[in-house]
């Protein structure tokens, strides 16, 4: 509320029969900008927050996909959110359902699991597809549809929420990648489309014509910007190319990287109104878990005020084998045991997927192997206090796999920083050693996969490197500002 001159203390109050020079004015105008300032943060504050959370909260369908669970990974870092898209079509209009290719009986399965990771800093997201044709051992359960007790059986990945729901669909996720699942959110057709059309649309490239005759997608080559069921159409296609489910959890991705990008970059998540609506639409037809209510979602909107396309980062879990055969099941893919499990050792550790370029210029050094499939081991070699600490979280933040266990070299007197190596890890040690303009690199047979860097006098930065392929390292990882649109020239 404005500051007015009666309600100010008397002494502050101008004398009526002295007119006070133009000095003894500026204060009360100071006041009164000041306190309608405050007042329309706090209006804000107030509108953004208890309209939200009062409002919605009773709205949200409720599931309880955590109930009785016991035996589960240990917690990580951050917050972990299963991500999961079904098939559910009953609030599609007859209209909506020939124009965009929605007839058919729904198989109650997952179309869409993901993985959401949110940094503890709330800086970075990380998003991990799960192919829902990913050959999979559920644990044992009851089915939901029949009431039959089941042992542990193969299926495809998709089909454990068609026979335990929700809940068989974390435990089979959790047992498979050992990642805790904090919050569990699923989205079906309506919600999809709605959320999208309350965005305004979102803006897609395609250098090549997309055309799917089973979903009805058809784009030329260009800039495209998706309504809700057109959006819905490129998000399912499956039939664009060979590449089939694979192609289409990549378009997802592209997909989801541009809806970061016009949620943070419209000035939605600034608005309370705007974000209301954003919140109504997403919200009003979503289960999730009973934890995850308005409350968590205003915390990530504000955490997303920061985001950029860079924030996020898209990856896919490593396949070993395609069409690998299931007897009863049929063909299924099977993960890459040894690359799948350090991928999901680093959504454990909070640990960035892709290495994000904070070198001059935006750009990164590129290298023969990421840094994420580099295991390093830092030494202080010098008497500064606390050098270890800081070479070893710079190199975790740009992707390195450290120890996080800085100790002390056996000689204190290091001017020079050094990469000790195995001479079978060459190619990893020079990688790490372009991160450390100066250091030295030092052959040492039979030191094994971890190298070991010593920090000397000379260290001042660690500088960004990257996998020299397209997308980065073994987990095929991309940034979301590699897959936008580019930005157009104003």
């Amino acid at each position: 509320m404005p500051v007015t001159p009666s309600r100010l203390p008397r002494r502050a109050r101008p004398r009526r029969p002295v007119p006070r020079p133009p000095a003894r004015r500026r204060r009360p105008r100071w006041a009164v900008r000041a306190a309608t300032t405050l007042s329309v943060v706090l209006l804000a504050a107030a509108g953004i927050g208890h309209s939200v959370i009062s409002s919605l909260d009773a709205g949200i369908a409720r599931v309880d996909p955590f109930k009785d669970m016991k035996n589960r990974p240990r917690a990580g870092h951050g917050m972990n959110v299963l991500l999961v898209g079904t098939d559910g079509r009953d609030r599609i209009t007859p209209a909506e359902r020939r124009r965009y290719r929605l007839g058919g009986a729904p198989c109650h399965c997952t179309d869409t699991i993901m993985i959401v990771h949110l940094s503890e800093d709330r800086e970075r997201a990380s998003v991990v597809s799960l192919p829902r044709d990913s050959y999979a051992l559920t644990p044992p359960h009851t089915d939901q549809a029949t009431g039959r007790e089941h042992r542990g059986h193969p299926v495809r990945l998709n089909a454990a929420y068609a026979e335990g729901g929700p809940q068989l669909t974390v435990r089979t996720v959790e047992n498979m990648t050992h990642v805790k699942i904090d919050h569990y959110l699923e989205v079906d057709f309506t919600s999809f489309m709605k959320t999208v059309d309350v965005l305004g649309g979102v803006r897609i490239c395609t250098a090549l014509p997309l055309k799917d005759a089973y979903t009805g997608l058809d784009l030329p080559p260009g800039r495209h910007t998706l309504r809700g069921g057109e959006a819905l159409q490129y998000v399912r296609s499956r039939h664009v190319d060979a590449s089939s489910d694979l192609g289409r959890m990549k378009r997802q991705q592209r997909f989801l990287a541009a809806l970061v990008d016009r949620a943070t970059s419209s000035g939605i998540l600034l608005n309370p109104l705007r974000f209301r609506d954003v919140s109504r639409a997403v919200l009003g037809s979503v289960r999730a878990d009973r934890g995850f209510g308005a409350d968590e979602l205003l915390d990530l909107g504000r955490a997303m005020r920061s985001f950029s396309p860079a924030s996020s980062e898209f990856a896919t879990v490593p396949i070993a084998r395609m069409g690998y055969p299931v007897k009863g099941i049929g063909s299924t893919l099977k993960w890459d045991p040894v690359k799948s499990a350090r991928l999901f050792a680093s959504l454990r550790d909070d640990e960035p997927l892709a290495v994000t370029a904070r070198a001059a210029g935006g750009r990164a050094v590129r290298v023969p192997v990421a840094p994420q499939q580099i295991r390093v081991q830092v030494e202080n070699g010098t008497r500064t206090p606390g050098l270890g600490r800081r070479v070893d979280a710079a190199l975790a933040a740009s992707g390195f796999r450290t120890t996080r266990q800085p100790v002390a070299s056996a000689v204190p007197a290091a001017r020079r920083t050094v990469v000790a190596y195995d001479p079978l890890w060459d190619r990893s040690a020079r990688s790490l050693a372009t991160a450390l303009p100066g250091s030295e690199l030092r052959a040492v047979p039979g030191l094994g996969p971890t190298l070991k860097v010593i920090a000397g006098a000379d260290f001042r930065r660690v500088r960004t490197v990257r996998a020299a392929d397209a997308e980065q390292g073994e987990f095929r990882v991309v940034r979301g500002d590699e897959v936008g649109c580019p930005r157009e020239a104003s």
